[in-house]
């Protein structure tokens, strides 16, 4: 079992108008894949899906068991009016339904945002040919044939083939006491320097409004350029060989965040709720990557501590929110200060608010390397403007949503 599941090129990634949308790509994927995405959107209970790009419209329903692609809305459940190069990069993976809504591409005009996200792992097999989780579909086995025991906490001396299998099979790690408190007062001190220079305008920060109507900076993106301290921790032995836990080729992505989690917060993107990194699109182009949150101040129940779901990386389920059909069951990691958590880019997690203390976290990844004859994504300014952006990602969330939907997003607490 290997956690290296790219498909995609972004090489490949090309523009596609409506005519080639609505005349070839649709009507191919509906051939190849019909019966997979028809299963999958049946067992979802979907509603009929409505596409409307630049004055060509068609809807994708079930009918025998087999997804079937409509001309016109007049049937759908659901309705999505997006730009045919929004489409274009919906159908490619290069986005997905949520990071479509997250960037301000498409606009529900019937059914919910709930809806329209709900279609994503059903899109997915449309497109890619990827199976939609059913009840039952991801098992675990401890190497004896026993049951895995996901509550297992490693160090750093552990055996490697024992977590690789691990990070395989669940889709995240818990490794104690890697580094000192001395160190991670250092990191946290940098965190602090950081947080008190961002301005909400900066481009290198996340802001969150708390219960009092207070906005302060909550994330300090690029900090891996901002802070020395980072640059030696994750260069460490004690943690740099993580790259190589899998097998894969992984090596450190030269980038990460520093992370506050004050208390009370009510908007913004502080305690995100269920979602994977892949969540805004790109599976198949970078999945899995590792994604590394390193312990600066430890995390409880009452600090608010990271949330996993054990096997959702091997799950084609919601990659927004938690299907409330998922069999898979929650964890909760409380880990002390120096430890570090590891989970998949395409396993589904979330911040757990904290509702006695503030906490501090940096999260840091490991990424694959380039498939063969592939090239790099585009330009990085480009894409340090798009995350810097996300700030505001609720407020174009709530945009996206049908205006006279009763189940219109709301954002809150958690959300």
């Amino acid at each position: 079992m290997a956690i290296d599941t790219r498909t995609r090129r972004n090489s490949d990634i090309r523009p596609l108008d409506a005519a080639e949308l609505f005349d070839a790509v649709l009507p191919d994927a509906v051939g190849l894949h019909g019966e997979l995405a028809g299963r999958g959107a049946a067992y979802l209970g979907l509603p009929p899906l409505g596409l409307e790009v630049d004055g060509r419209s068609a809807t994708l329903d079930v009918a025998n068991g087999r997804l079937r692609l409509r001309s016109g809305i007049a049937s759908a459940g659901v309705t999505a009016v997006l730009g045919a190069d929004a489409c274009s990069d919906l159908v490619q993976d290069n986005a997905s339904c949520m990071g479509l809504a997250m960037n301000a591409r498409v606009k529900i005009a019937a059914g919910s945002i709930n809806d329209w996200i709900g279609w994503e792992p059903a899109l997915r097999a449309l497109f890619d040919g990827r199976r939609v989780h059913e009840e039952g579909d991801v098992t675990f086995a401890a190497a004896d044939g026993g049951a895995l025991d996901l509550g297992r906490v490693f160090g750093v001396d552990d055996d490697r083939d024992e977590m690789a299998d691990f990070v395989e099979q669940a889709g995240f790690l818990h490794l104690r006491d890697v580094f000192e408190p001395q160190e991670m007062d250092a990191l946290g001190r940098d965190i602090d320097a950081w947080i008190a220079r961002a301005t909400p305008d900066d481009g290198e920060s996340w802001w969150a409004t708390d219960e009092h109507g207070t906005s302060q900076a909550v994330r300090v993106l690029f900090f891996y350029e901002k802070s020395e301290t980072l640059r030696r921790l994750v260069a460490d032995e004690r943690f740099a060989w993580i790259a190589g836990l899998t097998g894969d080729g992984h090596r450190h992505g030269r980038g990460g965040e520093g992370l506050v989690k004050p208390l009370g917060i009510t908007r913004g993107l502080s305690d995100l709720p269920w979602h994977k990194d892949c969540g805004q699109g790109r599976h198949s182009y970078m999945c899995s990557f590792l994604t590394c949150g390193i312990s600066v101040t430890g995390a409880d129940r009452a600090s608010g501590a990271l949330g996993v779901i054990p096997g959702s990386h091997r799950a084609n389920t919601m990659a927004a929110g938690r299907d409330p059909r998922l069999d898979l069951q929650p964890r909760v990691i409380e880990t002390g200060t120096g430890d570090v958590t590891v989970h998949c880019s395409c396993t589904l997690h979330r911040a757990h608010p904290p509702v006695d203390r503030p906490r501090q976290v940096v999260y840091t990844t490991f990424v694959l390397p380039p498939m063969p004859g592939d090239e790099g994504r585009s330009d990085p300014l480009e894409q340090r403007a798009a995350r810097a952006a996300l700030s505001d990602a609720q407020s174009r969330i709530e945009a996206a949503d049908n205006d006279a939907s009763p189940q219109r997003y709301r954002a809150r607490r958690g959300r």
